[in-house]
């Protein structure tokens, strides 16, 4: 009975299959990148198979069974789509450490996490390394005085800099940027100290010709906007943030105004539907155009157009990728002469950015922005079907346009902010009422002054409106410095073990998709979700992939053994801890006791030893005797003494970063290489 009943539900739902087929192709994507063991072609072939057994199915069984084999089919098909594109971008990664000469070509100017300007080069060559072990792609930050080279797009420049593979998490389960790197194809980063130096000016030709004409517009608005303004006006117009300082963007995130910067959904939205509104205007004031064409398809078609310029000009990342296929979607829907703001186009969107590109499934970016899009879709959904009904109260026509803000960032703050918590570990308490105060702003004065700067600056008058953005940049400005100034303006939260995100995706789609009294159903992952984050326990002890920092949980916190160094390491130990502090409150705490070279920590009744500076591996037999665990930044000079626990610097290069557990036999030893497994861009 039960049985029967199941699958009348799953054949109510046979219209609406496309809904649901982002769940399970992004469940497939998920299982792959879940894996520790990289799938042989044997699996593949296996899964091949599965999904034409599926597809036969779903064609020939009776009612029921077919959507539950096209749902197996679009599980093995996500597998094997993450798969082909893991191969498909294959690089060369750099397997040693290099210093030395790097020549190569400008392709990309940002800023690194530490403010400095950071180049990613291609056509690279190195002193004495062959084309199999030399990376494709290199990214270079610049230290040190830069006086001799202003970076542009194009630029062949010669720089000598320490070079080495992606490395892994720094901590195990952790952000994996070994992974992020392998899909961008990036196969070496590092740093110089030492001046760049110019062997080329930009080459001519169209291989980076919009990039260069992204810069010198990029270069022009900032000329136009001095200061913060323009390197604000640069980032929305351009994407290019290289010249936003440090603190500005710290505000931005904290009154949770950084989706500001980031040229994604709300920004080709705005700019499209700005072209699109006034495009159709336009031709209606034109009578003969009016009377004898479709000038609402017409003006989709012009948004598209604008649309995919945009995307172009801003560099064509990911998420502003993303962001263009989803308006696309929605505009092509209006020359079909369906809704474009429906449930279906949001999963046909989704489909095809899976599609192009599975590991933005696992990106925030990607998160964030279909949990906020799907959210407003169904709750302005449900709202234009409520209103139909004469018995339901409606706002006055007046207030509409200001209920509808608040309406937005209400619902678009709560569907992204477990996301956004659990990536960021930070919760912007006064978000809501930044972003009422900034998103009308940017929608009604920022983004169409904008697109009318691009119109007329062709004849030497886009200066105009851009000094008309000027004022309401700042204001944007002011709001995220006062909101992030406020007592309590951000809260910290630990990060989430991997089952929580996809509770919380899997409960999100059910509250939308599912009808009436089903919707209860969402209620269980979502609790699920919650109340595995809620007993989050973090590790007693991490150790970095160096050996060079030890991190130990405390009553007042996780205590830290050095005070500066390895500073990315020890931010993202502490953040994903969900404390505020910095590396230096962090090592004033009560976590260690001796001298400095030698410090020992009691924690979880572990005692471990950590050894650093020189000859530090002649004291390890001594320290042997009064601990647990001895690690060592350098490498081990003599054989431990039998029994004794010792990771050394070669030990951990091996096993990544180190998380030690207690349990019944004293101490369990958990690595990043191990959870990570053995993949593709591990090797």
């Amino acid at each position: 009975m039960l049985v029967h009943k199941f699958l009348i539900r799953i054949e109510e739902e046979r219209g609406r299959l496309l809904h649901w087929a982002p769940l399970f192709l992004g469940t497939g994507i998920g299982i792959y990148f879940g894996l520790v063991r990289e799938p042989t072609l044997v699996v593949y072939a296996g899964l091949a198979v599965l999904i034409v057994i599926c597809a036969v199915t779903a064609r020939l069984w009776p009612w029921g069974i077919g959507p539950l084999a096209i749902a197996v089919g679009l599980v093995a098909l996500g597998v094997c789509m993450a798969g082909a594109r893991a191969h498909l971008v294959a690089e060369p990664v750099m397997g040693f450490r290099y210093y030395g000469p790097v020549e190569g070509r400008i392709v990309t100017i940002d800023r690194s996490q530490s403010d400095a300007v950071r180049l990613t080069l291609d056509q690279v060559r190195l002193d004495d390394v062959g084309p199999r072990n030399r990376a494709t792609i290199v990214r270079v930050s610049l230290h040190g005085d830069q006086r001799y080279l202003t970076p542009a797009i194009g630029q062949r420049i010669a720089v000598t800099a320490h070079l080495s593979g992606p490395n892994g998490p720094v901590e195990p389960g952790g952000f994996d940027f070994q992974r992020m790197a392998w899909f961008r194809g990036i196969g070496a980063v590092g740093y110089t100290r030492v001046p760049a130096l110019l062997l080329a000016p930009p080459e001519p030709g169209i291989a980076l010709a919009v990039s260069r004409l992204r810069q010198a517009i990029s270069g022009w608005v900032r000329g136009v906007l001095p200061g913060e303004s323009g390197a604000f006006a640069a980032a929305i117009t351009t994407g290019d943030r290289s010249t936003m300082s440090r603190s500005t963007i710290e505000a931005l995130r904290a009154s949770n105004l950084a989706h500001l910067l980031a040229i994604s959904g709300l920004h080709m939205g705005l700019l499209t539907g700005f072209i699109f509104q006034a495009t159709r205007m336009l031709f209606s004031l034109w009578r003969s155009v009016a009377l004898r064409f479709p000038i609402k398809k017409l003006a989709a078609c012009v948004a598209i157009l604008s649309g995919g310029f945009y995307l172009a000009l801003s560099g064509g990342n990911i998420a502003t990728e993303r962001a263009f296929i989803m308006v696309a979607t929605m505009f092509v829907a209006i020359l079909f002469d369906r809704r474009a703001l429906s449930l279906r186009a949001v999963a046909m969107a989704a489909i095809i950015v899976m599609t192009l590109h599975p590991e933005a499934q696992v990106e925030p970016g990607f998160q964030m922005s279909f949990a906020a899009t799907t959210a407003l879709v169904a709750v302005f959904g449900w709202l234009r079907d409520r209103t139909r009904d004469d018995r339901v109260w409606r706002a006055p026509k007046w207030s509409r346009p200001m209920l509808a803000v608040v309406i937005s960032s209400l619902v678009a703050g709560l569907a992204t902010a477990p996301f956004g918590a659990a990536h960021f570990n930070q919760i912007s308490h006064f978000g809501l009422l930044a972003n009422l105060l900034s998103v009308p702003i940017m929608g009604a004065l920022i983004m169409p002054l904008a697109v009318l700067a691009a119109l007329l600056s062709p004849i030497g008058l886009g200066w105009a409106p851009l000094k008309l953005m000027g004022p309401a940049i700042d204001w944007i400005i002011g709001v995220a410095r006062f909101v992030s100034s406020l007592d309590g303006a951000t809260g910290q939260v630990p990060a989430p073990p991997d089952a929580v995100l996809p509770l919380v995706a899997v409960g999100g789609i059910c509250a939308a998709l599912l009808k009436a009294r089903a919707r209860w159903v969402a209620l269980v992952p979502f609790v699920g979700a919650g109340l595995i984050w809620i007993q989050t326990t973090r590790p007693p002890v991490l150790i970095s992939a160096t050996g060079g920092l030890v991190g130990v949980m405390t009553d007042q916190g996780r205590a830290l053994s050095k005070p500066r160094g390895e500073s990315f390491a020890a931010l993202s130990w502490l953040e994903n801890d969900g404390d505020p502090a910095d590396q230096e409150t962090a090592f004033a705490r009560q976590g260690f006791t001796g001298i400095k070279g030698r410090l020992r920590a009691d924690v979880a009744g572990v005692t471990l030893i950590h050894l650093t500076g020189r000859g530090a591996g002649d004291r390890v037999a001594e320290s042997c005797a009064d601990a647990d665990l001895v690690v060592l930044s350098g490498k081990l000079t003599k054989p431990a003494p039998p029994g004794c626990v010792v990771l050394d610097r070669a030990t951990l290069t091996e096993m990544g970063a180190v998380a030690l557990w207690p349990d019944a036999k004293g101490i369990r030893i958990e690595t990043a290489r191990a959870r990570s497994g053995d993949r593709l861009w591990t090797r």
